[in-house]
């Protein structure tokens, strides 16, 4: 090739190179812009970026006006004025709640709670408002403004205004309903059932499409987009296999047009979440264990030496009591529902450690396949002083230790302790209180053999996520209850701590989580409670009369009884009978396992000493009886066992999840069949004149508005738990989410805790999703939140500091 021509190529090429990095530089620039533009509207208080938005919208209303009679204009003119509208009526409830929501922080140092959460959402949309319609006035001129591009995106963002104004005037509600201090809706029955009714007829579409996350920090929200896409092929993949047996990870790169129709995947998302049943969730949040998915998270995080999946033998074993050692109780093995059988839990170290290769721990090894296996040290490391038992997350319904183990893995690295983490059985299969039941069993059986683990366990830390953080805060309860050594501390990352359906100013946000979706949340409660309904298919059964509820839930009470009579229901049968009688603390004589049913949690309770149970009745305990100034008084008398009896009136309304309370007008129940959704709520009265918020046109939404009495049961949900109880707890450190439905449960848990004296921290991580610890290799945020729980767990791993002489 001649030297010019070779010459002429080469520059070629450079010049276009050049081009295409020009044009780079340029597209980062806009990003940089966009990311400053954002930062600056954060910074801004409430009233200047409403003045800003209004002046913009104002601006661009009437220039579009004047563009003459086209579609694309006129709409476009439209979607200012209702900015306009909708910011000026949000502003000032806005403020309002921001002026009174640190009546409802823990302290000074822990600025959170679901109203702040409440008005930060609506900032953040307010803010992406504010950087498009500057965009929109700074461009539209150009001959390469994208009219329906920004179009499209303004016209979603005002959707999710219009929605979020309507869920502060719902916040409003609850403040003027509410206790000064308490988060928690404190009206009767039928009205928060009014309020339930109500709130989930909102549409909830606009927050599934192009505003997806738009509440998280950036790097969160192309994951979400990708999960989104997921989420709804694997719908359509689902409903052509009716089991959803066959579903694979094929399924989740099939949405080719739900990647680029943003309108159609919010649609799609938001009938999943409002019409697939809980056996969809679970295998959609069970898809990442599928052998390709899971092989692939195992390569990106750390290497152990130890992962091992054992399976512990359903024998009975002795305790020794941490009142006098030398007496001991029987520890049962599970038999709630399903009768005895093993109890799987892993076990994850990063070194081999003394104990781990023995004999009878192998015997206990359960195989799961080809593994890869990592050849042993020459010698092993010597036993841990401490020792972390780990219960994972996932509505109670889904996921194991192996969705787990990834995070698992670095936490064992990092602490350098040995850690197990429970396998308990999932619900509806296996309702409360099995689950319960085996991570106590769990528990006790690695505090007794933790030489097997490689610990001494002289430091034991309970740590879990969501569902998971919930049963380690019941394990500790029943290890008091039961008289055995309760934990060091508890690590509880967003924990549940109420499965009652009351509305919270955080609980409002799950009309737009794409995680923690309000249906969704109900259906998990559902089945965990053992309440869930069997089948919606039938369109008659949308529309029950009281003969056919009453028919439907016979045969789910029958269908109980079948399954194991479990204690609570057999209290619940008992109830027009006799009063269970005063047990003394449990004795090995006592607790056998040759004994016909094991005890229940509802035993366990009646067992603990009179002075434990005291007069902390739970038999009417709701949100409003909760007293947060820790004034519970005892007598010699315990009142009544925590069962059935104990949890609330045994009217039929509380036991059917759909019923209404026998005090309401009989015309109101005439109008409240379960598939009635058009009554007017007497809650419509907290929006203006003239507001009306989108309704959703995904058909009637399957969600209990009454909740069953069991859940009222405190080691189901120990928010509701009494003083007495709570005053057993280790010391407690929780780890929440500002932005997680969940948020409220957390903070009411630590305002009980800290009114009591009992030793809590809160901390409260921004911007991010319930369930960062999954995401934990997705971004500095969520890395810097998991450490926080590193952090936490070794501060329960620490002995305390000895007393200077």
């Amino acid at each position: 090739m001649e030297p010019a021509v070779e010459s002429g190529i080469v520059g070629a090429q450079a010049s276009k190179q050049a081009k295409e990095g020009s044009k780079n530089r340029s597209r980062r620039r806009w990003r940089k812009g966009k990311v400053k533009a954002s930062a600056f509207s954060h910074s801004m208080d409430l009233r200047t970026m409403t003045q800003s938005l209004v002046t913009l919208a104002e601006d661009n209303m009437a220039f579009f006006s004047s563009q003459g009679p086209g579609e694309t204009a006129r709409r476009l003119s439209s979607v200012f004025a209702g900015v306009r509208e909708q910011a000026l009526g949000l502003e000032p409830t806005l403020g309002h709640l921001l002026g009174v929501a640190h009546h409802f922080d823990l302290d000074t140092e822990t600025p959170a709670n679901g109203y702040r959460s409440l008005v930060h959402t609506a900032r953040c949309c307010l803010a992406h408002l504010l950087h498009k319609s500057r965009y929109v006035a700074s461009n539209r001129r150009s001959i390469f403004f994208r009219a329906s591009h920004n179009l499209a995106e303004l016209e979603a963002y005002l959707a999710a205004l219009t929605q979020l104004r309507a869920l502060a005037y719902y916040a409003q509600r609850l403040l003027a309903t509410n206790r000064p201090g308490v988060l928690f809706f404190e009206g009767d029955e039928g009205l928060t059932a009014d309020f339930l009714q109500e709130y989930v007829t909102l549409h909830k579409g606009c927050f599934y499409g192009r505003c997806l996350g738009f509440q998280f920090t950036p790097a969160i929200r192309p994951f979400l987009q990708t999960l989104s896409i997921g989420l709804v092929s694997f719908g359509e993949h689902y409903k052509r296999n009716e089991t959803g047996l066959s579903v694979t990870a094929s399924s989740l790169f099939t949405g080719g047009r739900f990647a680029i129709d943003p309108e159609l995947r919010g649609a799609e998302f938001e009938r999943i979440i409002q019409n697939l049943d809980v056996h969809f969730w679970k295998a959609f949040w069970n898809i990442t264990e599928i052998e390709v998915l899971s092989s692939l998270a195992n390569m990106a995080s750390t290497t152990v030496r130890v992962s091992r999946l054992l399976s512990l033998p359903p024998e009975a074993f002795e305790m020794p009591l941490t009142s006098d050692p030398k007496l001991t109780v029987t520890i049962s093995p599970p038999l709630a529902h399903t009768g005895p059988g093993p109890v799987l839990a892993r076990l994850i170290s990063y070194d081999l450690r003394e104990g781990q290769d023995s004999k009878m721990l192998n015997s206990l090894v359960k195989s799961e396949g080809p593994r890869l296996e990592l050849r042993p040290r020459p010698q092993q490391a010597p036993r841990s002083r401490a020792l972390v038992v780990h219960i994972h997350g996932g509505g109670f319904v889904a996921q194991t230790s192996k969705s787990h183990e990834p995070y698992l893995k670095n936490w064992a690295q990092e602490l350098g302790v040995p850690i197990i983490s429970i396998d308990y059985s999932l619900a509806p299969e296996a309702p409360f209180p099995r689950a319960l039941e085996e991570c106590f069993f769990a528990y006790c059986w690695a505090v007794k053999h933790c030489d097997l683990l490689g610990s001494t366990g002289e430091r034991i830390c309970l740590a879990g996520d969501s569902a998971g953080g919930n049963l380690c805060i019941t394990v500790s309860l029943r290890a008091a209850a039961y008289g055995v050594r309760v934990p060091d501390g508890i690590m509880a990352a967003y924990p549940v701590t109420t499965l009652q359906p009351s509305a919270s100013p955080s609980r409002l946000l799950s009309l737009m989580d794409p995680l923690l979706p309000l249906s969704v949340l109900s259906k998990c409660v559902s089945a965990y409670s053992g309440t869930e309904t069997e089948d919606h298919s039938d369109s008659d059964q949308k529309a029950l009369g009281m003969m056919g509820l009453v028919q439907r839930d016979t045969s789910l009470f029958l269908r109980d009884l079948r399954l194991g009579a479990s204690s609570w229901l057999n209290s619940f049968l008992e109830l027009s009978g006799r009063k269970p009688q005063k047990t003394s603390l449990p004795t090995p004589e006592a607790v056998r396992p040759t004994e016909s049913m094991r005890r229940s949690v509802s035993e366990a309770a009646l067992a603990q000493p009179e002075g434990l149970l005291g007069t902390d009745t739970l038999k009417t305990l709701t949100m409003k009886d909760l007293s947060f100034k820790g004034n519970s008084e005892t007598s010699d008398t315990p009142e009544m066992s925590m069962s059935m009896e104990t949890l609330g009136p045994s009217t039929p309304s509380d036991v059917n999840f759909f019923l209404r309370p026998e005090n309401f007008h009989e015309e109101g129940e005439a109008k409240d069949d379960v598939g009635t959704m058009d009554r007017a709520p007497r809650v419509r009265a907290a929006f203006p004149e003239g507001f009306h918020p989108r309704r959703s046109s995904q058909g009637i939404l399957h969600m209990p508005l009454y909740s069953s009495p069991i859940v009222k049961n405190p080691f189901m949900s120990p928010l509701l738990a009494p003083d007495s109880m709570l005053k057993t707890l280790p010391p407690v450190h929780i780890v929440a989410c500002a932005l997680d439905p969940m948020l409220d449960d957390s903070v009411m848990f630590a305002r009980r805790l800290r009114d009591l004296g009992q030793p809590v921290t809160l901390n409260v991580v921004e911007d991010l999703p319930h369930g960062f610890l999954s995401l934990a290799a997705l971004c500095r945020e969520t890395r810097q939140a998991t450490e926080l729980c590193v952090q936490r767990i070794r501060l329960v791993l620490t002995p305390p500091a000895a007393p200077l002489s």
